[in-house]
């Protein structure tokens, strides 16, 4: 079994806006970066700065708004301090925008390679966020063609397994390479919703082609650490932060990102499983040195 892969995704101001711990400005976002890589974290999930479409566009779509120049400061700060593999997130931006992030060299770029069909509304009494859009299998096609002529390796988002049917279909048509990265994602509200159950998560790894690795989101704080923990057992890797769940225990906010890193460094270390370093990390997922 490999060392645990464990992703870091600081930005919260979506998912949980109210609250109080989360950082905010470029300066802040990077330092909670540097410090989750400290405590064991080897990908950075990134947000750059964004804004979201007010209401549903001419298209048919709800998208993100992504500050190119933003992108690049942040990824800056935290290469400048640590050792660290950079994932640009936000799959729900443009894909113009998408394509301008690329000429900024991060060494990961997610796609969501199902539609998005998404509805944050984790903050009781606060109201929802509506992401919509349709990746079609030729912008699938596109983002394989491009990240490949960077030198950028995909993450497959997978919110449900349909993802999982586009991404082998680019491997069987030589546009993805393998092994390739996918994320699985439970408990994420919306039209794409996957539950977070121990059943959902051993469907999902049972169904895995061989030559995929996976990792695993959960937005439930009920839910998570329980179905981490099973992913650890099971071989996968483990995604953690305050986008997804800034709950340490019931009721009890973490003060940092790091926090978050150390508990699932803890729990992966109690059951034997030795946490990846970031050059251990290019290795097993397949990054070019």
């Amino acid at each position: 079994m490999d060392k645990l892969i464990i992703t870091i995704t600081c930005d919260s101001t979506m998912s949980y806006p109210r609250n109080p711990y989360n950082p905010k400005g470029l300066e802040a976002i990077a330092e909670e970066y540097v410090r989750s890589v400290n405590a064991g974290a080897s990908i950075c999930h990134l947000h750059g700065p964004y804004t979201v479409d007010e209401k549903i566009q001419a298209d048919g779509t709800k998208l993100s708004d992504l500050d190119i120049p933003g992108w690049a400061k942040l990824k800056e700060l935290i290469k400048d301090r640590c050792d660290a593999i950079i994932q640009y997130g936000i799959a729900n931006g443009r894909f113009p925008q998408r394509q301008e992030l690329m000429k900024q060299k991060p060494d990961m770029m997610s796609v969501c390679f199902n539609a998005h069909d998404e509805c944050f509304e984790y903050d009781p009494g606060y109201p929802p966020v509506e992401l919509y859009g349709i990746h079609s299998r030729e912008e699938l096609t596109e983002y394989c063609k491009l990240t490949a002529e960077h030198g950028i390796k995909p993450e497959v988002e997978s919110f449900h397994y349909g993802g999982i049917w586009n991404a082998v279909r680019m491997v069987n048509q030589r546009l993805l390479k393998t092994p390739v990265w996918t994320t699985f994602f439970l408990g994420w509200k919306g039209g794409c919703w996957t539950p977070p159950t121990p059943k959902a998560l051993m469907y999902m790894h049972d169904h895995k082609p061989q030559n995929f690795n996976y990792n695993v989101s959960v937005m439930d704080p009920q839910a998570q650490w329980q179905i981490l923990t099973l992913a650890i057992i099971l071989g996968g890797h483990v995604r953690v932060g305050m986008e997804d769940n800034p709950y340490l225990s019931e009721g009890v906010l973490a003060k940092s990102n790091a926090e978050l890193v150390e508990k699932i460094v803890r729990i992966s270390k109690e059951l034997g499983r030795e946490i990846a370093e970031p050059s251990e990390t290019r290795k097993i997922i397949g990054l070019e040195e």
